[in-house]
């Protein structure tokens, strides 16, 4: 027997507002959702695995018009499985670029954390600011050079 959930229910399930999965719906990322007589939103288990991956894909920053070309795709079987493949390696390229945005950009915090409470340990600036690279912590110095030549660029 199949299970049937309420829009309600399945964007509890999700964790997300109901007005989203309205918009999915909207947006043509539900194709698979079935309607009642009365055309009302009759989601069933495999739609919230879907309805899982819409989300994963939306996460990764995929835009709506590629996560729907997907969806599109998907719905057509195995002949479009190159390109969904192509879909997905493109996004995770991109989801890889970001990821290491944010580590340069946690690496340069953790080294301003390190160097403020140096200061404040040592009552001034001065301290890990003319600290050579030998007396700072080793994972620092590459991230004060990347600093350096920002500055020395500008």
């Amino acid at each position: 027997m199949v299970m049937y959930y309420t829009i309600g229910e399945m964007a509890k399930l999700l964790h997300i507002a109901t007005s989203t999965l309205r918009y999915y719906d909207k947006e043509g990322l539900l194709p698979f959702v079935e309607r009642s007589s009365g055309g009302i939103r009759m989601f069933k288990e495999i739609d919230y695995e879907w309805l899982c991956v819409i989300e994963c894909l939306k996460g990764a920053g995929m835009p709506l018009k590629d996560i729907k070309e997907f969806v599109h795709m998907s719905m057509q079987g195995d002949v479009t499985m190159q390109e969904r493949l192509k879909l997905i390696l493109k996004q995770r390229e991109a989801v890889q670029q970001q990821m290491a945005e944010l580590q340069r950009t946690l690496d340069v915090l953790d080294y301003k954390k390190w160097y403020y409470e140096t200061a404040v340990s040592a009552g001034t600036t001065k301290v890990p600011r003319e600290m050579s690279d030998e007396e700072m912590p080793p994972r620092f110095v590459p991230v004060r050079k990347y600093l350096k030549d920002i500055h020395s660029r500008s």
